[in-house]
Parts: C-alpha cells; structure tokens; sequence
C-alpha cells in the first residue's frame, strides 16, 4: 500500500537516493533539506533535480520547531526517515555547537511533531561512530558503549535515546540504523573517496592521516538504501537498533590501491598524525539486520570503488 513519506535531508547524498528508491516503490515523499553551506549547495540541487517536479519540498531547518509543526500539520505523514544530520566527525570537534542544536534538537522536534499528530512510525539514521573506541570486533547492537570520542558520535547516541523514550511513552515504532562508512555516487565531497579520487584525477596529492592502518567498514549506497527500505517496513517491535555495514574491513593503504585501479593512476601521498576524534577501526556484525531484515550487502568494496569512479568520470565537464 503507498505510503507517505518525510524524509529529512532528502537533497543530501543518502537522502536523494532513498527519496528515489520511495518513488520507484510507488510512495509519496515529501523532504525536508535546509541547503546549508557545509558544502556547496547546489550539489543537492543538482541530487534532486530529476525528481523536484514528483516530490513535496519544504526548505528550512528541522531545529526550527513552528516548520516542522506547520509541516507536520500540513503533510499528513506515514513514516519519518530522519537523515539529515550535521555530518562528519572532525568539523564537530571544531565546532561542536551546531551539531548538538541540530542533530538533538531536530531529532526531538520531529519526534515530538510525531508524538502530536499520530505519526506512528520513524526511522532515524544513527552512526557507526557511536561504538568508539571498540576493541571487540565485530561491532554488534549489543555492545556496551562505554565512551564516545567527538561530540558528532555524542548527538547521534543521543538521538537513539530519544528514539527509544518516544517508542516507549507514545507508542511510536523506532528503528536506529548505524551507518558504517556509506559511499558512493553523489557521495559528499568531503569524505575521503570522494576527495581520493578527485585528486589522483587531477594528479594532486592527497592527506593521508596516520601509518594507513586505520580500517573502515565501507559499505555502498545502494546497500544501504536497501537496509532503510527493509527497516522502514519492520514493526515486530517498537524499537530496534540495526547495523547496516558492509560486513567488512578495508584499511586506509589498501583503500588508495583500489583507488589507484581504478582511476589508472598513482596516488602522491602526503603522510600526517593521526587526526582527533577517528576511530582506528569499524566493523559491523549485521548478523541482527541480516535475520530480521533479511539485510545482506551485495556490493564488496573493490566493486563498490568502480561503480563509483565511473560514475565520476561520467559527471565530469
């Protein structure tokens, strides 16, 4: 049966592949995207411009209670997707102050515009980043999390919470999907694929911090896109945490290989310290996913790298 939809940062990287998979799906959407300057917006101008004419467009900001209220009032909603997020760990150490208004102020007045007019169900996009420092691998739900380490991992948590408070006072079904390392076309060019290839491209050096040790559990859009349809559509309980990763690890140095052939070229490496607030490893058990969402990555991380980089090739004037 069609549905509709509110996704929030529906403009952005995730956001506008999965606002596509709803209309493919038959649903109505409706996003919510404030096009803010992190990085230039008319890269999500450009994420939606195939579909602006079929979906409901609300431009503002989701730490502004009265348009979400008004929204709200107006959309008649089945099911909130929440991404939109400030994303991105180390520019949260820098200026935490933003991410704590947006990313638990948003996520409250969306579930308590939810809570006020009978949308029973959300879905909130959560990180891996919320694991820290975790020395057991793979990270499953179930772990303690003792300690985040930047303020971004800190909202994220924070809004599972809220997620779970809202599930068990108001009845409304929460899923919390942990993010491991999204990639892919449209990507936001101020994740390190992105800005890897771009540079090999152009032959300009690029950062890498630390030995290249560090590992990362990278896992293609479409994948994820999959996961968040599967989660959107379980309601066995009233909350669930879900990881959606890629079930594998791929570390720095081996990353820039799979880089490097698939553009063609050699990387110029510029070595710097290990950067405040990384993780030096994510590995997501999707064992939980696997069984209640029948969620099961089909992209590995060396195909995953060419679909992408062709893509790329494709966009470039």
């Amino acid at each position: 049966m069609p549905k509709h939809y509110l996704i929030t940062g529906g403009a952005g990287f995730i956001g506008s592949h999965l606002t596509e998979r709803m209309l493919k799906d038959g649903h109505r959407v409706t996003i919510i995207d404030d096009f803010n300057t992190y990085y230039d917006p008319e890269i999500k101008w450009q994420n939606i411009a195939k579909v602006r004419k079929v979906i409901t467009l609300v431009e503002g900001d989701i730490r502004d209670a009265i348009l979400v209220e008004r929204t709200f009032a107006k959309g008649q909603f089945d099911h909130i997707i929440h991404i939109a997020a400030r994303a991105g760990v180390r520019p949260s150490i820098k200026d935490p102050k933003p991410y704590f208004t947006t990313n638990i102020d948003g996520t409250f007045n969306l579930l308590d515009a939810c809570r006020y007019h009978g949308v029973k169900n959300f879905t909130f996009a959560s990180s891996s980043s919320v694991y820290g420092v975790n020395k057991k691998v793979p990270f499953a739900e179930t772990d303690a999390l003792y300690r985040t380490i930047s303020p971004y991992a800190a909202t994220k948590l924070a809004g599972e919470q809220i997620c779970s408070n809202y599930a068990h006072l108001f009845g409304i079904h929460c899923q919390c999907l942990r993010f491991f390392t999204v990639y892919g076309p449209r990507q936001r060019p101020d994740l390190a694929i992105s800005k890897f290839t771009k540079r090999i491209l152009a032959g300009e050096p690029i950062q890498q911090y630390g030995d290249g040790s560090s590992a990362r559990d990278y896992t293609y859009v479409e994948d994820i896109i999959n996961g968040i349809a599967a989660a959107a559509n379980y309601t066995e309980s009233d909350f669930e945490i879900f990881n959606l990763g890629g079930s594998a690890t791929t570390s720095l140095s081996e990353l820039i290989k799979l880089i490097e052939k698939a553009v063609g070229k050699k990387a110029i490496i510029e070595q710097l310290p290990d950067q405040q607030g990384d993780v030096p490893l994510t590995y997501a058990d999707v064992s939980k996913a696997e069984k209640l969402l029948s969620y099961v990555p089909q992209t590995p991380i060396d195909q995953g790298i060419g679909k992408y980089v062709d893509w790329l090739k494709s966009t470039a004037n």
